[in-house]
Parts: C-alpha cells; structure tokens; sequence
C-alpha cells in the first residue's frame, strides 16, 4: 500500500497548463464542467495508489487567480435526500461541506445553482438557508426541448428562461456532489448568456475516468463501468476521434451519444464550426500521463472491481440499489475471469474467523460475526464480536496492538469506561445493545489513553489504518461504518444482517 502507481505531482503539473493552455484560446472564458469528486476523490486514490484524493482542489489552488466555481445541485436530489456513501452525508451537506473546504483555500464560490427546479419546497429551504449565510444562489428550471430540440434550447424559452450567473474569470468550474446534477445544462446556459452578450466563452470537460489514452479493457476503465453499474454507463472507443484523427482513443456511451446534439448546440450558440470534431476533444484529463506503474495500478483497480461487487450486494439487501445494478457489477466480474473473493485478500480471513468461532460457541444461539484487516505491510488481522463489542471494535483493537507491538493479553480499555458506557445504553438511553460498536470504542480508547500508557501508545497508531482494506461477514450498523469513515477504512461485507431485527434501538 506504500507503492506508488500515480505521481500526483507530475500529474498536477501537467494539467494545471493544460487547462489553462485551453483557457487561452479562447477570446471569452472557459466554463471547465468538473465530473467526479471535487474534494475527497477516493474512487481515483484506490485505482490509481498515488493519486491525491484532493487533487482537484491542489489543481484549483495553483490557478487560484484564474478560476472561480459554480456548484450545481439537482432540485430532486435534495428532496429525496440522496446520499454520499462515502461521507454518509446527503448531497445538500455536501454542498456545504465543499463551500466550506473551498472558502478555507480561499477559493471564490461564484454560487450555488438548484438544477431542475420546480419550486419543492425541500429546495426552497436549501436555497434560503444558503442565501441567510451570504452565499449567491441562482435556480434554473427545466430546459424546453433539452437535450434535443436545438430550436427550443437556443431561445429566450430555453437557457434564455435561466438565471446568468455572473462570474468574473477566465476559468470557471462547474462541479457538482455527484452525476446527474445538470453541470452541463448549466456550462451552456451561461455560454448562451455570455455570447448573448458579446462574449465569446467556451467549453471543455474535465473527468478522470475514463482515462482516454490507455486501453479499453484496461482495469482503470473498466473500474469506471463497475463504480457506474448503476447507471448501466460503458466505455467504447470514441468513434468520432478515430474518424477525425485516426486514433482511438476511450470514452464512455453518454458522452459519445450526446457529442452529435452538444456540437450542435454549441455551434448554434456560437454561431460558429466547433473547435473540436469528437468528445475526446473536448477533455483536458491528463491522469494517463501520470501512471508510473502499470501493473500495481491494475492490481489496485481489479481490486476496487471487488470492492464495487460487495457494496452493491449489500445496498441491495438494503433496499438501496436495484438488481439490475448489481448483476451489471457481477458480469463485470465475469466478463474478466474473476473471483472477487481472491482479488479482495480480506474476505476470506474474515470468513474463516466467523467459521472458528461458530465452532467455539457451538450451543450459543449468538450471532458471530468475522472481520479481516490487511496492514499496510500485507498482514492480515482479524476479529470477532465479543460479548463487549462488535466484530468491527475488536478488529481495530487487534490491529492497533499489532502495529504497536502490544502483547495480545494486555487490555486496551479500562472495565470502568466500558462499564460506564454500557450503563448509560442501558439505563439513560435504553439502548436494546449493550455491546459497544466501533464509534462507541474509539470514545473508550480514547477515554482510557487519559490513564493508561499503553492505551495512549495505541491510540498513535489509528492513523495508520488510514487506506487499509476492512471485510465483514455481516452489515454494519450505522456506528460501525461511521467508525470505519472516521478512520478512513475502505470497507466491505458480505450481504448478511447481523440479525433478525428489522429495527436494532
């Protein structure tokens, strides 16, 4: 784990002139749509082992002078309170989450745009409670005719029915808390505006994945298919630049279906041939130029291939995702000759500790429950709950005694914080659990590193579970996987409730 596949350096470099390279062509500004994550990319750390997740936002510091943002939400995403799973935040605290980031880099937020809006009052209340704090805020409705009706788009009933949002330098990013947020209605709607106006803006998108230029059955690309299964995207060679440039060159479907109707609009509202003749064109990723080890970068995504098909066996037991979504995951899987459970050297272990101590507590009606934890030097550690805690809290306490080299019958945690916690669940919360979860834990180590030596040595090394791969053989409760998102732990489970509760208060 302490390998690199990806230098972030260069890669920073690189693309921060590009983009600007791209910017000074053009007479007007550069709206720049930024897919994935602004902030906190972790799908891109895992596939590519030294890639910064906050590269994005080191890429916008360096142009700091040059670039403004404008974060885009859609109306129904706050409604139905869709979520981030990797901050278990929905994407309206995200919002905020990003605003706050970006003002501490002292980083100009144009605004805030509500997408789709149709008056919900959920978004009404979003908005209000952002203009209260200072922040700009602009809705745009639903675009007549978009995305098909170029007549309708291009006139004062389409993007002419939208707010301008003004901004004021060469560069501007569009982002987003995830896909399907309009980042693209809203770069054309301000192009309208702008050349409405005179000035002659333009476009250019920037994703990392898929990675154009290396191949298309590489596991980077194909990671990318796997962590969009449930909008069933694939990747293809972009045909139109192998037309143009005799080169192929991968793209995904919705960008190459959508190239012919997008050239058209931007031709109609610039009134001139586009600049670029395929939707390969129109990308400023660089990421394919920072790959400096190409086996370990494909060992890491085939693995991050693993990881999707766990996740989305598990949403699926929660009610989260379809079964079209995981079976798009599972003939991933298949279609490259893989057993997720030997890509994914946690699972098995996890497994296997679940199975010694079912024999140990043969006659005990309790639920067992196994963990695996892989060490950033390849150990493997494992756990199981514990008539005190889950599997989750004595695997990160079995861990940390490992790296510090702390003898295996020594306790970490004082009896009297554990009996005092165990109490209050009881008897002022009336919790039905008396057993601590992961979240509980880490209050109880840290309680205790206050009197214990040998605690406080532990607690050091929490930080260096950073990035570890976690299997449970069970769903985690919600303390659990907010214990696992705190320490910054790539988790996965196998589809089994721990019980038969359908509410555990």
């Amino acid at each position: 784990m302490n390998k690199l596949g990806f230098d972030s350096d260069k890669y920073l470099e690189e693309q921060s002139r590009y983009i600007l390279e791209r910017a000074a062509k053009l007479e007007g500004r550069l709206y720049l749509e930024f897919g994935g994550k602004l902030i906190a990319d972790m799908h891109a750390a895992r596939c590519l082992p030294g890639f910064d997740p906050d590269a994005k936002i080191r890429l916008l510091e360096r142009m700091r002078d040059d670039a403004e943002i404008i974060i885009c939400i859609h109306a129904d995403a706050i409604v139905r309170k869709k979520m981030r799973a990797d901050f278990g935040i929905t994407y309206d605290f995200d919002v905020l989450r990003v605003i706050d980031d970006l003002r501490k880099r002292d980083l100009l937020v144009s605004g805030v745009v509500v997408t789709r809006f149709a008056g919900e009052p959920a978004a009404v209340q979003f908005m209000d409670r952002l203009k209260r704090r200072g922040v700009k805020v602009y809705a745009h409705g639903v675009t007549l005719g978009y995305p098909d009706d170029v007549d309708k788009i291009i006139s004062h009933e389409g993007f002419g029915a939208n707010e301008y949002i003004e901004t004021t330098r060469p560069v501007v990013v569009v982002t987003a808390p995830g896909p399907g947020s309009g980042k693209m209605a809203t770069c054309l709607n301000q192009l309208y505006h702008e050349h409405l106006q005179g000035k002659k803006s333009g476009y250019a998108k920037f994703e990392t994945f898929p990675i154009w230029n290396i191949p298309l059955d590489h596991p980077v690309n194909i990671a990318y298919e796997s962590a969009t299964a449930d909008l069933a995207d694939y990747n293809e060679i972009d045909p139109f630049h192998l037309e143009a440039h005799g080169l192929s060159a991968v793209n995904y479907n919705r960008d190459v279906e959508s190239f012919p109707i997008l050239k058209r609009i931007l031709e109609r509202i610039t009134g001139m041939p586009s600049m670029y003749s395929s939707p390969t064109d129109m990308g400023v990723n660089r990421a394919g130029f920072a790959i400096v080890d190409d086996k370990l970068v494909r060992e890491a995504a085939l693995n991050e291939i693993a990881r999707r098909v766990y996740n989305y066996r598990c949403d699926y037991a929660q009610g989260l995702v379809t079964e079209d979504t995981v079976k798009c995951a599972e003939k991933i899987v298949m279609r490259l000759g893989m057993n997720p459970d030997d890509v994914h050297k946690v699972v098995k272990p996890a497994r296997e500790a679940m199975e010694r101590a079912l024999v140990k507590a043969q006659g005990d009606n309790s639920i067992v429950c196994g963990a695996a934890l892989e060490l950033p030097d390849g150990t493997i550690v494992t756990g199981k709950n514990s008539s005190l805690m889950h599997a989750s809290s004595c695997l990160i306490l079995n861990a940390i005694k490992q790296l510090a080299h702390i003898p295996d019958e020594l306790d970490l945690l004082e009896p009297a914080v554990i009996e005092s916690i165990a109490d209050m669940k009881h008897t002022i919360l009336r919790g039905l659990k008396l057993t601590l979860d992961l979240e509980e834990m880490l209050i109880a180590l840290s309680v205790s590193a206050a009197t214990s030596s040998v605690a406080r040595l532990a607690v050091k090394w929490l930080g260096d579970l950073r990035g570890c791969d976690v299997h449970l053989t069970h769903i985690p409760t919600p303390g659990d996987s907010a214990g696992m998102r705190q320490l910054g732990i790539q988790l996965t489970c196998d589809a089994k409730f721990a019980g038969r509760n359908l509410f555990d208060g």
